[in-house]
């Protein structure tokens, strides 16, 4: 990840305390305000270079859009923000609308991808992928941006419906398989979407 100037760095210091201590991210007006730019374009730059960078995501036109994807933890190495987007079953498939709920802090260097908004996690209901050491409870953190192998975990929409599975090739086919014997394998009969392949996991200790 590209280093940052002495005003980037504090711009997006600016932006994580500010969520950390309102609950939101400051706008462009309030970014700013804050540095006494003199105008918004100043603060666009800046926040355009921290998302080219890979440290902010950012939708235009909306007021606080802004959001952190990555941060230096206390072990000095980088974070990066999550977005947790509710419950995936390692069951049947489910026909649900996912709405992110929450956020998780994951090193993506670690995991061997580059923080690009393109990552995101899901918190496992079911008990159909424990043959996998997937078990319920679990966060499968997803990598939406890369290509499923034959037997990689996957996140997939089947005829509208989202499961957690194993991704299997036979004979030039794609299917989904359960890693518990009391669950079917999944043929598509249609179209066979990815939404991720797993490249991480985080399961809470109580």
């Amino acid at each position: 990840m590209d280093s940052l100037t002495t005003r980037q760095q504090q711009v997006l210091d600016y932006i994580q305390i500010h969520q950390q201590q309102k609950g939101v991210v400051p706008t462009l007006r309030e970014i700013a305000s804050h540095f006494s730019f003199r105008s918004m374009t100043a603060a666009v730059d800046h926040v355009r270079v921290l998302q080219r960078k890979g440290y902010l995501a950012h939708e235009p036109r909306r007021a606080r859009s802004i959001r952190v994807l990555s941060e230096i933890g206390s072990s000095g190495r980088q974070l990066a923000r999550v977005p947790v987007y509710g419950s995936i079953p390692a069951g049947f498939a489910d026909e649900r609308h996912q709405e992110p709920k929450s956020e998780v802090l994951v090193d993506l260097a670690a995991l061997g991808i580059q923080p690009k908004g393109k990552t995101f996690a899901v918190e496992v209901r079911g008990d159909s992928m424990i043959g996998r050491h997937i078990l319920e409870g679990d966060q499968v953190i997803l990598d939406a941006g890369r290509t499923p192998r034959h037997g990689e975990v996957v996140a997939a929409l089947v005829e509208g419906q989202s499961t957690l599975k194993t991704f299997i090739i036979e004979n030039g086919r794609p299917y989904l398989r359960a890693e518990n014997p009391l669950y079917p394998k999944i043929i598509p009969a249609g179209e066979l979407v990815i939404q991720g392949v797993m490249v991480g996991l985080i399961r809470k200790h109580v």
